[in-house]
């Protein structure tokens, strides 16, 4: 059994901010895999939730007219794995979250509850952060955008106000369109486990296949946010594929700060920070056309 106090089913995205204004301590639920395993566990007994889990206008995958992608919080994991749209433009995002959890958490979580938990291990999360995404919330005072650079404010913490509901996740074209990725998670298992290191790199290739013309490399678990690796982007632009893979670990760890928890030392995460970043890149420069 759940001890939850009450649920309240928002009929829309305004009904569930009006609703959250009337109850300051109620707690939004959607999928549910991160908010009803705290209530099992007792952390969160005896909670109000408000849920949002069946609003249409949350839902979906579409491209605009200006070529963005425009992600509706309320997509699964699966859903955006199979999404046409994710496959024909980011199809790094959806590798990323086809290693979420099981079969059974990839139909029911959604990636906006992966986006708001603030955990730096979300299997998502470090590919959101490559690709600059774009975070549209909405609150009593209308809504606002926040970059993906400002979202994460320190461990579970994010930046939504008082009363703000994600609404949609954006990411703008000029952020994708001539990019390849590549999403590496490093695991105790091969499924249903947290991340002891996630990776994600992109790629935009020169011409001739051969050179790093851009680059974007973001993680998780490597400090107590998802963060990108500029110092490592830098170095590496402009050089051979070969030579980038084989410079931009150690470059990267310039920009990251990995603890040690029971899952891994920060030792071992340095090690991993070196290996997976080069192979992150060399895979995704494959993927643009390049031969490595």
């Amino acid at each position: 059994m759940y001890d939850i106090g009450s649920i309240y089913r928002a009929k829309s995205v305004d009904d569930a901010i009006a609703a959250l204004e009337r109850d300051s301590e109620a707690l939004v639920i959607a999928g549910g895999t991160d908010v009803l395993i705290k209530v099992r566990e007792g952390k969160l007994a005896g909670c109000r939730l408000v849920s949002i889990h069946d609003l249409p206008e949350l839902k979906g995958i579409e491209l605009s007219d200006a070529g963005d992608v425009e992600i509706g919080p309320l997509s699964t994991f699966r859903d955006v794995t199979f999404s046409p749209v994710i496959r024909g433009t980011i199809p790094v995002l959806g590798e990323a979250a086809d290693s979420a959890g099981g079969p059974q958490l990839r139909a029911a979580g959604t990636i906006g509850g992966n986006v708001c938990n603030g955990i730096t291990s979300a299997d998502t999360a470090s590919t959101l952060v490559a690709l600059d995404a774009v975070l549209r919330v909405r609150g009593p005072r209308g809504e606002r955008e926040v970059p993906i650079a400002e979202w994460y404010q320190g461990v579970g913490k994010v930046a939504l106000a008082p009363y703000e509901l994600l609404v949609k996740i954006v990411i703008p074209r000029a952020n994708y369109e001539g990019y390849t990725g590549h999403y590496i998670k490093y695991a105790q298992r091969s499924a249903m486990d947290i991340a002891t290191m996630g990776v994600s790199c992109l790629v935009k290739l020169t011409g001739d296949k051969k050179t790093v013309d851009d680059v974007s490399l973001a993680f998780g678990v490597a400090g107590p946010v998802p963060m990108r690796a500029y110092s490592a982007e830098a170095a590496v632009r402009g050089l051979p594929i070969g030579e980038a893979a084989e410079q931009i670990g150690a470059a990267a760890l310039d920009d990251v700060s990995p603890r040690t928890s029971w899952r891994a030392s920060r030792e071992f995460r340095i090690q991993l920070i070196r290996e997976l970043s080069g192979r992150a890149l060399q895979e995704a420069a494959r993927k643009g056309g390049a031969q490595v």
